[in-house]
């Protein structure tokens, strides 16, 4: 078993330390042993489009994820704005206990509404291996698209969605973190804020859905608030050898 908390909060727009205070709080007012801490997208600033003045230069999040991290003894995850060697990039953080650090750039960036203007997409799929789980980092707007998060080697139990998802486009967001979890036959955790910022209003919907498709806990919509539940690793494994649908998959 594998406890996760998610984070369904609001965003103070460029507030890093008001939002670094707010999930310190959050977090350690959870009594529960949690394995794994999960954010929303850019959880400390807002969904900078324009990341110019707004996106960290100095690891002040980075930071702070690694004390939450030791005081906890869990993995604490989420991305974050950052700019490095002039270039701003959508990171994906994992950061464990003993300060290892393990991040994914967003892959797909949204073009939509002006991302791929000025951040630098990555390249690469990054599983993480944590207490017996094996997870794929995922950002938003990768939700979209199955083939980059399809399950094959490196293999892995569950996808981490982090969002600024908008509440306008909430239904794609519950059908494909569904589908996600029944084609990849695996958990799928799916994390998004709630309240407004300049260009959107979001709602929330953040939830851990079993291989099955079923959901396993959800967020109540427009609420902040954090919701935890244990992921079954060795009932996945039992699953997948029953039921071997990863071995017919298309190559």
């Amino acid at each position: 078993m594998v406890k996760i908390a998610l984070f369904q909060t609001d965003i103070l727009w460029a507030g890093i330390e008001a939002n670094h205070n707010n999930a310190e709080k959050s977090i350690l007012s959870v009594k529960e042993g949690v394995d794994l801490f999960v954010l929303p997208e850019m959880w400390s600033t807002g969904f900078a489009v324009e990341p110019e003045g707004i996106a960290e230069e100095h690891d002040e999040s980075l930071l702070w994820m690694k004390k939450i991290a030791a005081k906890t003894d869990a993995a604490v995850a989420g991305s974050v704005a950052v700019k490095q060697d002039g270039r701003y990039h959508n990171r994906f953080f994992f950061v464990k206990p003993d300060g290892e650090v393990a991040y994914y750039d967003k892959r797909h960036l949204f073009t939509y509404g002006g991302e791929a203007e000025r951040y630098t997409a990555g390249t690469e799929r990054v599983v993480v291996e944590w207490r017996g789980a094996r997870f794929l980092l995922q950002t938003c707007y990768d939700l979209r698209f199955p083939c980059f998060s399809r399950n094959h080697s490196p293999y892995y139990d569950c996808i981490l969605y982090v969002a600024s998802w908008p509440s306008s486009r909430r239904p794609v967001w519950d059908v494909l973190l569904q589908a996600r979890a029944l084609e990849n036959q695996c958990y799928v955790v799916g994390v998004n804020r709630v309240g407004n910022d300049a260009a959107s209003q979001y709602n929330g919907g953040s939830v851990i859905v079993s291989p099955y498709g079923k959901t396993i806990v959800q967020a109540k919509d427009d609420k902040a608030e954090v919701i935890i539940a244990d992921i079954d690793i060795d009932k996945l494994h039992a699953f997948r050898k029953k039921f071997p649908v990863l071995e017919d998959r298309d190559r």
